[in-house]
């Protein structure tokens, strides 16, 4: 594709991508891409997913699993995870940039406050979190979104900071040495809950630490050795779920208003996977049920994918 064909390509999507489109690569008017967003409920993707929830405020019948996966033995086994319960169904919503208001008119953080429970511990209410990292992150940031009150939840993140400055889902099982996985799902709900309330100043300098954590070690590498941390650090993915990439690092410190030099090797990276018809190919799928497919199978160009590392090279280059 030439770029003229990519930015096409790109805005013959679903509206959840298309406004993003609109507003980050094209700076439409407001009034251009606002529009768009509020299309996100009404049809697409957007639409479809909201079809799915429950009455009692839930998706699949439960918080992060859904309803008796456990008990059924079909169900032991299987590769990967099911994405369609209540965490990651809110988490998608939010990332697309959804207007929460058809949620908050079906009083979601009600109902979830009193029918949802973790799986992890069932005397856990859905708003105080359970103890991984990353599932508190995303319920940090959801819980925000819908104006439930998870404050209890952004101190949780203070004080599990762990002594070299990030976070670890593992540090239940006594791991003391932070995760770029974890690390960067902490730091993007952090944001966002500074961005909401202003934050505090145990917050804020939790956030600063977790950024540094993953700045010393250039985004990409372990610091104890200097080799790349993993083979998903370059490995690009859609939707990411979880899943720490250096995309998704640059996205975040896009998102913070924060350049530094040692991000340039992630920067690289991006740049290293974009295809001679500049588009990004998803390289990866997380196996696991789903409501529906989002993007195109491994090894496909996929629109969202072209799209963010478009977006955060944009950023990169302007600075």
């Amino acid at each position: 594709m030439s770029p003229t064909d990519v930015i096409a390509w790109l805005l013959d999507t679903d509206p959840a991508l298309r406004w993003q489109v609109e507003r980050d690569l094209l700076d439409a008017p407001p009034q251009q891409w606002e529009a768009t967003r509020a299309r996100i409920p009404q049809e697409g993707f957007g639409a479809a997913l909201l079809e799915k929830q429950d009455p009692d405020g839930q998706w699949a019948g439960g918080a992060f699993f859904p309803k008796g996966f456990f008990e059924d033995p079909a169900n032991q086994g299987l590769p990967g995870q099911p994405w369609t319960a209540t965490t990651w169904t809110l988490t998608t919503l939010r990332e697309w940039g959804m207007d929460p208001a058809p949620l908050i008119e079906r009083d979601t953080a009600a109902l979830l406050a009193k029918n949802s429970h973790w799986e992890y511990d069932e005397t856990l209410p859905y708003w105080g979190g359970e103890v991984d990292c990353c599932i508190n992150a995303m319920t940090l940031a959801n819980g925000l979104w819908l104006g439930a009150d998870v404050e209890s939840l952004a101190t949780w993140f203070v004080e599990h900071r762990l002594p070299d400055g990030g976070w670890n889902c593992e540090w239940g099982n006594g791991s003391v040495r932070s995760s770029f996985h974890s690390t960067l799902n902490a730091l993007r709900a952090l944001l966002i809950h500074e961005q909401v309330t202003g934050g505090t100043e145990a917050t804020r300098a939790a956030r600063a630490s977790g950024e540094e954590y993953l700045l010393k070690r250039q985004l990409t590498r372990r610091l104890s050795t200097g080799e790349i941390v993993g083979p998903w650090v370059d490995h690009f993915l859609y939707p990411p779920r979880h899943i720490y990439s250096a995309l998704r690092a640059l996205d975040h410190f896009r998102l913070a208003g924060q350049r530094d030099p040692r991000m340039e090797e992630a920067a690289q990276m991006v740049r290293d996977a974009q295809q001679d018809d500049g588009t990004w190919l998803q390289q990866k799928v997380l196996p696991g049920q789903v409501w529906f497919e989002i993007d195109v199978p491994e090894g496909e160009p996929s629109t969202w994918l072209t799209f963010e590392a478009l977006r955060v090279l944009r950023w990169w280059n302007e600075g």
